[in-house]
Order: structure tokens, then C-alpha cells, then sequence
């Protein structure tokens, strides 16, 4: 089969997904950085359909898991069932085992339920009972959530959000990529397209981009703006942790990668703090008061960290 190239797998996603430039490059980004990717924004805004794009464009496996307050656990991981005619347990998988999860609103569900996240998206395997079974590889995590209905939800436990690579705010379409949208999708569905790339074009991808050189320059200047939000600031209780210097680095190769250098620059990181930063540092309520926008107060800490 021929090697294909990112290019073609965004250009196919492109086809389906009209509009909304920063959660497919979120979507490339997560495949090349072996990450997971929470998207926040209004409903109808096309969220699901890109994770569903993303995994037939891949010949993927693709699971939906809608969170709701009743959701258990096992629900998620999968559990282990009494066979009465072998006489032993028997393990059932959850469709947590899948390359491309679609958590569905995830801030509907407790904190017990979370927590079964953790594992898989960190180590990429789930423990069920004495066993543990390792993950789909590519395995993707793309969680949304809806700011407007706050009614019901749960905030999100610092190690469960410390765990996505990346957060991406989804905003409205504009009027003439509504328009598009209404001439494309008024009559009929439009399928994705299959077979652009295979999982083992991804695996390729993420060797290419964990080959991008990264200078030490550009190490320290990724350390020294993680450290930036540690310090004293009127908005922040508390700054990133060292997952973020990781995510940075990670996320600057694989924007090098996708523009295609073999090396990163500045303005990668720069680029991409703000989707890297905005859900790890813990702002306080001086922000809502002042009506201060997260992302202001990233770009400030960014303008004051010297580039090198």
C-alpha cells in the first residue's frame, strides 16, 4: 500500500468537517503526540462528527460513550462475569477498547467514573480485577464538553485534566461556513472518506514527528515559560505541572512535522501553549470578577517569557 502523509488525512477530514481549522489540527496533533484532546464549546458545532470522521478515515475503531450521572465504572473498563457452564470468570471488555473514544460530555459523570480514566489514558492499558489488558494502538481520547449547561456536570478532577495533551475552545461557524454546511449536509449525510491512511501510516507519523529536533534553546525557553505560570500571579492559584513541559515539546514537533520541517521553532510553541496551557493552570476567581479571559492571561505570560 502506499505511504500516505498527514496532509491527505486532514485534507479528507477537511471534506467532511466544514470550517473548524483548530480541531482537526488537534485531532492530527493527538495522533502524532500520542494524546488525547478535550473539546469545549456549544452543541451542534460538529464535535462527534470529526471524532467519527477521524476514525473511518483511519479504518479505526470508533466507540461513543455518552457520560450520564447513573454511568458506572465498569460501564466504561469493561467488568468480569460468573460463566456457570465453564465454571470460571470471564472478562468483558468495555468500550473503553477502542483506537478513537468519543467521551461525550464527560463532565456529566462522578468522580468514581473519572477515575477510570486515568489509568487507560496514561498507561494506556485498564486493570479488570487481576488482570490487566492492554489498549488499541493508535488509542485516541476525545472528550467533550458543553459550557452553556452547567446543570447536572462535574468538575473534572487536576489529574484526570492534567492528562490531556491538549484543550481546544470550539467556537460558532461563520455565515458562509454555515452556508456550506446547509448546501452540504440540508439533502444528505456526506460519508467520510475510508481508507486514506492506516494505523500503521499513524505509527510511522509518530516516529517522524518524535524525530523532529528540538534545540536546547528551544528546551530551555519550553521550561522556562512552564515555569512562568508557577510564579506569582494575581489570576493563578496554581501553575502547570511538568506534563505541560512535556506537551509542549511534543506538540511544537508535531506542528514542525505537519508544516514540514524537521525541526521546531519558537513560534511552534508559541503557537500552541495556549491549547497546552489553558487546562492545567488553575485559575481563581479574580478571573470571572475582572472578566478576564484565560487566554489573555496565557498570551500576557507568553509575551514575557524572551524567545530565543
Amino acid at each position: 500500500m502506499i505511504a500516505r502523509e498527514p496532509a491527505e488525512l486532514r485534507a479528507a477530514l477537511a471534506a467532511t468537517i466544514v470550517g473548524q481549522e483548530g480541531v482537526l489540527d488537534a485531532l492530527l496533533l493527538a495522533l502524532l503526540c500520542n494524546g488525547h484532546v478535550l473539546l469545549e464549546g456549544p452543541p451542534g458545532l460538529a464535535k462527534t462528527l470529526a471524532c467519527r470522521a477521524l476514525a473511518a478515515a483511519l479504518e479505526g475503531e470508533f466507540k461513543r460513550i455518552q457520560f450520564t450521572p447513573d454511568l458506572l465504572p465498569s460501564d466504561i473498563v469493561g467488568t468480569r462475569i460468573f460463566d456457570q457452564r465453564e465454571s470460571a470468570f470471564a472478562t468483558v471488555l468495555g468500550p473503553i477498547f477502542a483506537n478513537v473514544v468519543l467521551a461525550d460530555e464527560i463532565n456529566r459523570a462522578p468522580a468514581k467514573v473519572q477515575s477510570a480514566l486515568l489509568e487507560a489514558m496514561q498507561e494506556r492499558q485498564v486493570t479488570i480485577g487481576p488482570q490487566s489488558h492492554e489498549l488499541p494502538d493508535p488509542f485516541v481520547v476525545m472528550a467533550t464538553m458543553n459550557p452553556l449547561d452547567s446543570e447536572g456536570t462535574y468538575a473534572l478532577p487536576v489529574a484526570q485534566m492534567d492528562r490531556f495533551l491538549m484543550k481546544v475552545n470550539v467556537g460558532y461557524p461563520t455565515r458562509e461556513q454555515e452556508l456550506r454546511i446547509l448546501d452540504r449536509f440540508a439533502v444528505a449525510d456526506t460519508q467520510p472518506l475510508r481508507a486514506v491512511a492506516t494505523l500503521d501510516d499513524v505509527r510511522r507519523w509518530r516516529a517522524q514527528a518524535h524525530a523532529v529536533h528540538l534545540d536546547e534553546k528551544l528546551k530551555r525557553y519550553v521550561v522556562e515559560l512552564v515555569a512562568s505560570t508557577r510564579e506569582p500571579n494575581e489570576f493563578i492559584d496554581y501553575g502547570a505541572s511538568p506534563r505541560a513541559t512535556l506537551a509542549l515539546a511534543f506538540l511544537a514537533r508535531g506542528r514542525a512535522m505537519l508544516d514540514g520541517r524537521d525541526f521546531a521553532l519558537p513560534d511552534d510553541v508559541r503557537a500552541i501553549a495556549p491549547q497546552a496551557l489553558r487546562h492545567r493552570i488553575g485559575f481563581n476567581y479574580r478571573l470571572a470578577a475582572e472578566r478576564m479571559d484565560a487566554d489573555r492571561v496565557i498570551d500576557s505570560l507568553i509575551s514575557a517569557v524572551p524567545a530565543p
